[in-house]
């Protein structure tokens, strides 16, 4: 059975524990632990990773490795600071590629 994590700040996730989620905690000013974090729930059965963006935006070479990979799924969630716009810009670029061209 396919496994659902997330990484990121204790205060943006922790919540997401009581959903049954996994929940690694990581903060921006340790990214190195996000990014072994990710390359090992990418090795095991994870199939979708949400990542806060705030810990994103330091890692985003890292998300790019599985960008076009089957899974795991990376999706980017705002943090408690709020959107960084990483996700929508996230989200129109994978779409125009499906399309081949920018709807909006």
């Amino acid at each position: 059975m396919y496994k659902i994590a997330v990484i990121g700040e204790r205060d943006s996730v922790l919540g997401f524990r009581a959903l049954g989620l996994d929940v690694y905690f990581a903060s921006e000013t340790d990214t190195d632990t996000a990014r072994r974090t990710l390359h090992r729930l990418a090795q095991e059965n994870y199939a979708v990773i949400y990542v806060t963006e705030q810990i994103a935006r330091h890692m985003q070479s890292e998300i790019d490795r599985y960008k076009d990979a089957v899974m795991p799924a990376i999706i980017l969630i705002p943090g408690r600071g709020g959107s960084l716009g990483l996700a929508e810009a996230g989200l129109k670029s994978a779409v125009e590629r499906a399309v081949g061209a920018d709807i909006s």
